[in-house]
């Protein structure tokens, strides 16, 4: 076993994702020193938010402004509150972590990371549009603010404050070190011990090995659990699965690597602390089998513009308001109703040039790269490159100059003989009919024409309104979409110091929470629901409170 003091450390972080390295500078800007530990290599360094678009939520903004959007920290928490649907006696502590969240998102959150050198693309994006009610859930405006440069853009700022703290010896990496069991002592959390595993130089992502090379043990003041959710362990997502949900599906595609694995919070629950809302999940209904994959069953999500004609795998047309980027736990609620693990878009070649977005920082290298050149070949003819390579390379698209073959390429796709020509067929040209006048009583088509009243998604969002079978917006396309999993909405429970609570909602001394291992704060600030770009800003707003506090209550 490693050698140990009792001084090892002040602060132990266990994961170094978002939430870890925001913890970790926030300990050592307050003049303590902390050891951030990770299962994974260096190479690993920024976990999930690495990987991710850089989307966070602002609350009246000057993008938003500039935009024409009227946004106010009294809608925008109308908004939470209506997608939270907090229920629950233990939605104590997550309804106050919305509120001050909220409160975040609508003050310091822009001029602190911008103090930091952190910039967003001008043109604000309108996720999760809702489920049609002003008081339900969803965005009753663009709130999505991509970060120029996107995930690494995120990460950047605080993986630089960390290693300047290393270089200055305030803040030491134990990478390869996997956390086994808390140190408790007393009744309080005191430390950490594990094994350590052998280098691995896989790149960042993929697999790495577990074998185990010896034991380690750390001692600190206070242990901060910043480990991520369970998102690439399928069997703990199909355990936690909600029955409101359906039947958990047989087949899914992984958002995450498979070290996202949710280990920590057994070990905390073993500790002494609490988990809560462990059915409250995020999951997407729109995944593409990824053609150049970095892990196993690696997964994609598109982010749909309104347009698409969404169907259920046997062809049957989605109820309203189940549209492209409206309400992604209805819409996956309606289909585990259908028996199918998958659903379909139809749609024209006008419509994924201007509406199909990939998730990922590698899927947006003009975003990523903050290359303004490539950025602006997005308003030209064709889809973005990405997006153009899955639609060529990847499984699940079929392109087609006809109905006819379109349908035998989706009985290919999905299931032989499930999509029949002529019910499809009356089903578009009865959707198409709509559009030959400004008005409609298509809820969809409603929907569309009143998101281009928005300009920045009449300019690079949303097509224009057109009749899918015009052969001038062809091909053909249509796309199958897997369930793709991604966030854990529940976990650790958590004062608003980021003190994990013991069953008797205690605080259990030592030991405190941050990101997705405690649902972003709380155990579940976002409730049921989530308005998107909220993830990685409440892994900040998280990582920064408990490393104050951890560091604060340090003697």
């Amino acid at each position: 076993m490693e050698p140990h003091t009792p001084g090892d450390t002040d602060v132990i972080v266990v994961g170094a994702g978002l939430a870890g390295l925001t913890a970790a500078a926030e300990v050592a800007d307050a003049g303590r020193r902390a050891v951030l530990v990770d299962q994974e290599g260096e190479q690993s360094l920024g976990g999930q938010a690495f990987w991710s678009l850089g989307g966070l939520f602002l609350v009246n903004s000057p993008e938003q402004r500039r935009m024409g959007i009227k946004d106010s920290h009294e809608l925008a928490l109308q908004d939470w509150m209506g997608s939270a649907q907090f229920d629950r006696e233990e939605d104590h502590w997550p309804r106050q972590w919305a509120e001050a969240y909220v409160d975040f998102a609508a003050g310091e959150k822009r001029s602190w990371l911008r103090a930091m050198g952190h910039r967003v693309f001008p043109v604000v994006g309108w996720a999760e549009r809702g489920d049609g009610r002003a008081e339900g859930h969803g965005n009753s405006v663009p709130r999505f603010h991509i970060t120029w440069g996107t995930g690494p853009g995120v990460v950047a700022p605080f993986e630089r404050r960390v290693r300047e703290h290393v270089d200055a010896g305030r803040i030491r990496f134990a990478f390869r070190h996997r956390v086994d069991e808390l140190v408790l002592e007393g009744g309080a959390v005191v430390g950490v011990r594990g094994a350590t595993l052998e280098p691995s130089g896989v790149d960042r992502g993929r697999p790495s090995s577990r074998v185990e090379t010896g034991d380690f043990e750390l001692r600190g003041q206070a242990v901060i659990v910043t480990s991520g959710g369970i998102g690439g362990n399928h069997d703990l997502v199909r355990r936690s699965w909600p029955e409101r949900l359906g039947t958990p599906p047989a087949t899914m595609v992984s958002g995450v690597p498979a070290h996202v694995d949710g280990r920590m919070l057994g070990i905390s629950e073993a500790a002494g602390a609490r988990i809560i809302n462990p059915d409250r999940m995020w999951h997407y209904v729109e995944g593409l089998r990824n053609w150049d994959p970095i892990w196993d069953n690696h997964g994609i999500r598109i982010l749909p513009g309104p347009s698409s004609l969404w169907l259920d795998a046997t062809g049957k047309r989605l109820p309203a308001p189940y549209f492209p980027g409206f309400d992604t736990l209805g819409t996956l609620r309606h289909l585990r109703t259908t028996g199918h693990d998958y659903s379909w878009f139809v749609l024209t070649q006008k419509i994924i040039e201007k509406e199909f977005a990939l998730s990922g920082s590698e899927q947006n290298p003009d975003l990523t790269g903050k290359d303004v050149k490539l950025l602006l070949s997005r308003v030209k003819a064709g889809a973005p490159g990405p997006v153009e390579a899955f639609k060529r390379h990847g499984a699940d698209f079929v392109v087609a100059d006809t109905l006819a073959e379109l349908v035998a390429g989706m009985n290919r796709v999905g299931e032989p003989g499930l999509i029949e020509e002529a019910p499809l067929r009356r089903l578009i040209e009865q959707r198409d009919r709509e559009l030959d006048n400004t008005y409609s009583k298509d809820a969809q088509v409603t929907a569309i024409r009143g998101a281009r009243n928005y300009r920045g998604d009449k300019l690079i969002r949303v097509a224009t309104p057109h009749r899918l079978l015009d052969p001038k917006a062809g091909p053909l396309i249509a796309v199958r979409l897997n369930i793709l999993t991604r966030k854990t909405l529940g976990g650790l429970e958590t004062d608003l110091s980021g003190r994990c609570l013991t069953a008797g909602g205690d605080p259990l001394p030592g030991l405190y929470a941050a990101g997705e291992v405690n649902g972003f704060g709380g155990g579940g600030m976002h409730g049921y629901n989530a308005l998107e770009g909220t993830f990685l800003g409440g892994c900040l707003f998280s990582g920064r409170t408990a490393g104050r506090a951890a560091a604060a209550a340090c003697l």
